[in-house]
Order: C-alpha cells, then structure tokens, then sequence
C-alpha cells in the first residue's frame, strides 16, 4: 500500500496496475497476498511456493535430514548424486518417448533405488548400501505419521544430481551442511519449542507437526484454498514449479492447485494457472528449459484478458539457447508431435498427463 501511495504522489496518478513476482518464500508471499490481502495486485506470479510452510519445514526440511542423519550410516555424499540421478534417467528418461536428460513427467517415473543396492564384495563407492536406500525411498515418499497417513510430499525423482540437485538441498556436501537441516534445526528449536536443546532425532511426527502449526501456522502458513475474494476482484495468479526441485515438492503445488479447484468451484483456470517446469531445479537451472517470461504472461491476462495456455521456456548453454520447450497449463503436459527437432518447441502439444505417480 506504501508503495501505491509513493507512486501516486510522484507520478501525481495513481498506478495503473501492480503486480507481484517472488519464488520459493518470496512464493510462498505471493500466495499470502492473494489468499490474505486480494486488493492488493492485480496479477501475482508465485514460483516453487514454501506455502505449506509449518509442514514443509517438518515434512521436507526435517523429514530429509532425519532420512539421511538419524542413524550416521544413511548418509548419503555428494559424490553419490550423479550415480542416483543416472540411474533414475536410465530407467525414465525416455518414458516420454525422447532421451533428452529431462523426466517430463516424473509423476510417472516408478524407478525403485533398491536396483542400486550394494552386492556382496562391491566396492561401497560404486553402490548404496541398504540404509542409504532406504534414506532415498524415504525422501521420494515423503513424510508419513506412523500410520502410515501422508504428511507432506516427497521430491520428485529426477533432481538428484547436478550443481543444484540434493547436494545442494537434501543430503549437503558432508553432514548436517545442508540448507534443509540448519531451516528445520532452527526453526523447531527456536519458533516451535522454545529450546535450544532439542535434538532433532527425537522429531515425532504424529503429534509435533500439529505443535507447530498451532504454534506458528497461522503465521506462516499460506495454503488456504478460498481464492474466491482474490477471483471475484479480478485477480489473475500464475504459479510455476520446478518438477526436479530439490528443496519444494512440486506436489504441494499440485494438490494446493487441486484443493483451490475443490474449495471455489467453477473453472479455476480462469484466474489460476499452474506450469510445472520438467528438469528445472529450485526456481532455477537443472537439466530441462528453465528460462521463461511468467511476468509478460500475467500482463497479458490482466491487460488484454488473454490466459495463458502456455509459456515457452528456453535452455541456455554458454549464454546461447539451445533447446526450447512449452510449458503447458496444468493437468497437461508438453507432447512431442513425432516430427521436427525436439529441442524446438513448436514441435510440441500440450495434452493430458498419461500416468501419474
């Protein structure tokens, strides 16, 4: 509201429109101001939203690093990644019908880590041993009371390896190092228990994520579905995610798409469109087209009322682009037509998913 204000009096008019741009928490921001305060911006981009946020930091953040730190001998290195994320390629790459390096759909990637399972003499750097195994199975399937109830989604296969994969995000380049493990750390020590000393190891998930959305969720979490206020003024939202994000499920994007549908009614497309990105990691970079203009698109849609069906994402090496590819509006994902080059994206449809995970 300062800033419209500001722009009002040097401008002496008032703005014509306001938009908002953010990723990850500046993501999980753009929800909040379309679910809290839907005055405020005509249109909102909200890339790889932390939007769960309470049960994001338990069911991701905490939930990784109990896979891989609670018993010292499920640590996975980092040298590891490349070897995981090779395997899953292998057995997934080309389930979209072109080997590219990119899972464009990895809701349909049923690749089982158990393949990668040390035999007997193998040397342990060329194979997982059955604890880092079973750590892997833990972070695809996500957090799960003792019941067995899902709290949280898991990652995505196909982010494992690169600069921005899990050495990055999940595992870290050594123990208790990664991002995921200092956030879930400090934010149960500090913001949920008020004390310094808690161990980490001790998380129970059946009763201490409910501690903390009572504690802080009213706060930080911004995953209402009641879009309606932000519908009924006009508002446009577009939300992206990275299929190979390391650190954000993009299944969170996903089912709070899904919730927003149930919760409204009507067609949610006609001011909320999602586009998952195949083979971009956190925000950015991975293996897939990563670089695309969600700003223009949404000035479209507010200004000329044309929604987009699809955004066209480009790959970039050395600074040139090297493949092109569209992203499509959620349920659909990018076909390729069988003719033409597939690193051209007019070469390409967007139709129904065919499987999901």
């Amino acid at each position: 509201m300062n800033g419209k204000a500001i722009v009002k009096e040097f401008y002496s008019r008032a703005a014509v429109h306001a938009y908002y741009v953010g990723c990850s928490k500046g993501g999980q921001q753009g929800m909040a101001e379309a679910q809290r305060y839907p005055d405020d911006y005509d249109g909102i981009v909200a890339g790889d939203p932390a939007n769960n946020t309470t049960k994001f930091y338990a069911g991701a953040h905490l939930w990784y690093s109990l896979a891989t730190l609670k018993d010292p001998d499920s640590y996975i290195p980092a040298n590891k990644m490349s070897m995981l994320g090779g395997a899953v390629n292998a057995a997934c790459d080309e389930l979209d019908g072109i080997a590219d390096g990119v899972l464009n759909d990895p809701r349909a990637c049923k690749y089982d880590a158990a393949a990668l399972t040390c035999t007997a003499g193998q040397d342990p750097a060329l194979c997982f041993t059955p604890k880092q195994v079973a750590a892997v199975k833990m972070i695809w399937a996500g957090a799960r009371t003792s019941k067995g109830e899902l709290l949280y989604p898991g990652l995505m296969p196909g982010g494992e390896a690169g600069p921005g994969g899990w050495a990055s995000w999940t595992t870290g380049t050594a123990p208790f190092t990664s991002s995921h493990w200092n956030a879930a750390d400090g934010f149960f020590k500090f913001m949920v228990f008020d004390n310094p000393t808690w161990d980490f190891k001790t998380f129970n998930p059946d009763t201490d994520v409910a501690i903390a959305e009572k504690k802080v969720g009213a706060d930080l979490d911004a995953f209402d579905p009641d879009l309606a206020p932000f519908k009924n003024r006009g508002g446009k939202l577009i939300s992206y995610h990275g299929f190979s994000d390391p650190d954000i499920s993009p299944l969170n994007s996903i089912n709070y798409y899904e919730q927003v549908t149930a919760a409204v009614g009507g067609s949610t497309q006609d001011y909320f469109r999602l586009f998952l990105v195949p083979g971009m990691q956190h925000c950015q970079g991975g293996p897939g087209p990563s670089q695309f203009d969600a700003l223009a698109a949404l000035e479209r849609w507010v200004e000329q009322g044309v929604a987009p069906d699809t955004m066209t994402a480009s790959h970039l090496t050395g600074g040139k682009v090297d493949r092109t590819r569209p992203l499509c509006a959620y349920p659909k994902v990018a076909k390729w037509k069988g003719t033409g080059s597939t690193d051209e994206a007019e070469n390409f449809t967007c139709v129904a998913a065919a499987a999901t995970r």
